[in-house]
Order: C-alpha cells, then sequence, then structure tokens
C-alpha cells in the first residue's frame, strides 16, 4: 500500500496558498529549493503534474484543484481533529457539496438551496458550477452529494445515478425598457428581427426556443449565445439583447436586472432535476428539497 507523505502535502497546500514558492518558503521558514523538491516529491507519488508556468506564476492544474480542495479539507479536520482533543468545540458545521450546471439560473439555484440554509444547525454550502459532464463525473466520484440541472443524466452518464424532478415552469421574454417598448407591442411577431441573446445549442431552453421560433415562423436576430446563465443575462440588463428566463423567477429577475417583461411563452417548457447517486435523496438537508421546490418555486 502506497503512503500519502502529508509534509509534501502541506508544502505542496502552503504554494497553493501563498501563490508561489517564494512566499511559501517563507510562511515554512525553509528554502526555496526544499520546498520545490517537496512538491516535486508529492507529483512523483500521485503521478500528477499539480503546477503549471503562466507567465511568471504558477498555476494549479485540474489535478492539483483537486488535490487543494483534498488538502484543504485535510488539514481542516487535522485543527478540528486537536481541539476535539484538548475538549475545545471545534465550531465547525459539516459541509455539504453540492453541484450546478452552467445553464441553470442562478436565481432558480439560489431559490432551491435556501432550503438547506433553514433546516436546523444547517451545513456548510460548497458550491460547484460547471458543466453537466463534469459534475456527473464529481457526483460519480462522490465529490459532490447532489447536481441540480436542466436535463436529466444521459444514458452514457459515469456511475449510476438518479434524477428527481423538482418542477417545471414556462418561459417569459424580457429587455431594458427601451428594448420593451419596441418589442411589447404585436408580441410575438414582434421578435421577428429582434435582437436577442439566447442559450448555447447544448442548453435545453434553447432547443425549446428555436422549436418555437420555428413554429410560430418567427426569426430574431440572434447577438450572442451564452453557456452561463448569469452572463447572458448581465449582457441583457446591459441592452444587449432580449432574453429569455424561467417564469417562475419573473419577479426576480425583472427587480435583479432592471428589465420588464415582453412576453411569455408558456408553450416553452423547462424543467429542472436534482441528480443523486442514490434513488433516494437521503441527505437531512436536502430531504425537503423536492418538495419545497414544488410547493414554492414551481407550485
Amino acid at each position: 500500500m502506497s503512503w500519502l507523505n502529508y509534509h509534501h502535502l502541506l508544502y505542496f497546500y502552503t504554494v497553493a496558498r501563498e501563490g508561489g514558492v517564494a512566499r511559501a518558503a517563507e510562511t515554512l521558514h525553509l528554502t526555496q529549493p526544499t520546498v520545490s523538491a517537496q512538491v516535486r516529491a508529492l507529483e512523483r507519488a500521485l503521478g500528477e503534474r499539480l503546477f503549471e508556468k503562466r507567465g511568471r506564476r504558477l498555476a494549479l492544474t485540474d489535478a492539483g484543484r483537486v488535490a487543494y480542495r483534498y488538502a484543504e479539507e485535510i488539514f481542516a479536520l487535522g485543527r478540528e481533529f486537536q481541539d476535539v482533543l484538548r475538549g475545545r468545540p471545534s465550531g465547525r458545521p459539516p459541509r455539504l457539496v453540492v453541484g450546478v450546471a452552467e445553464s441553470v439560473p442562478k436565481l432558480v439555484a439560489y431559490r432551491l438551496l435556501e432550503v438547506v440554509r433553514r433546516v436546523p444547525d444547517p451545513p456548510q454550502l460548497v458550491c460547484h458550477e460547471g458543466t453537466p459532464e463534469r459534475l456527473l463525473a464529481e457526483l460519480a466520484a462522490h465529490e459532490i452529494e447532489l447536481l441540480i440541472s436542466d436535463a436529466p443524466p444521459p444514458a452514457s452518464a459515469p456511475g449510476r445515478v438518479y434524477s428527481h424532478v423538482l418542477g417545471e415552469t414556462g418561459t417569459t421574454v424580457f429587455g431594458v425598457p427601451a428594448l420593451a417598448e419596441r418589442h411589447r407591442r404585436r408580441f410575438p411577431q414582434s421578435l421577428e428581427g429582434a435582437p436577442f441573446l439566447l442559450p448555447g445549442a447544448h442548453v435545453p431552453l434553447r432547443r425549446a426556443l428555436d422549436q418555437w421560433f420555428a413554429t410560430h415562423g418567427v426569426q430574431p436576430r440572434v447577438e450572442a449565445e451564452f453557456a452561463d446563465s448569469a452572463l447572458l443575462k448581465t449582457f441583457g440588463q446591459a441592452g444587449g439583447g432580449l432574453f429569455a428566463g424561467p417564469t417562475a423567477i419573473e419577479a426576480e429577475i425583472r427587480r435583479q436586472y432592471g428589465v420588464r417583461v415582453i412576453g411569455r411563452l408558456d408553450e416553452v417548457r423547462e424543467t429542472f432535476y436534482a441528480v443523486s447517486a442514490q434513488r433516494r435523496i437521503t441527505h437531512p438537508a436536502l430531504a425537503g428539497l423536492a418538495d419545497a421546490a414544488r410547493e414554492k418555486l414551481f407550485a
């Protein structure tokens, strides 16, 4: 059995946290060659490069980011262990790591996850955002407890995963006041040639919008496409074009982004899912997630 050298892990963790070998060496009261040698020894033991050069600075690789996340948890547990043995309460709540697909509107994710903050003794919530493919891999590796997505997992998903429908909503078209004034009349025919900001082609909402446009013989002018829903809305807030969002959070979108409702596409439905590695969502802090979603957000 190969053992992890925790001294090497500490040197790596300090370099990553301090942003370079020189500052890490000062913190550890060691020479720079010693710190560098210990990090290289850890890389050889793991069989992975943990840092890469970007200009004059070091940056974490994908493996380095994973190693840093585990190192942070390991050393935090070590400090907690010492506190417990010395009779001091750690005061450290348990962690709950949740993945959120980048195409899920941030307001939807917030409304879904606020249920976690309302349970007695809430855990420390850690959110990972990324592509569904990457987050499904993290779920299969038990690095996250749950994935919130706008699509069910594909048959090719790694490991065995289960999807739970949280709810569905229609779609609202938004725009800044000047665009709303121009395109609200004669909606939805007014969308013909209108500047529009759309999700990327891989996003379920994009496919539903494209189908709706084709069915109704309407062709807006696509100004830009976005994988990230928050960036799309930020461009919409700046007047870059009309954009679509869930009707379930219509009021929040209007308030946060200073936009107005142009019209609603009730036939364009978005469905949101919780994806877990278990058939049932068993984590106490997440037990009421589906019920809260159906009763409040998607009622």
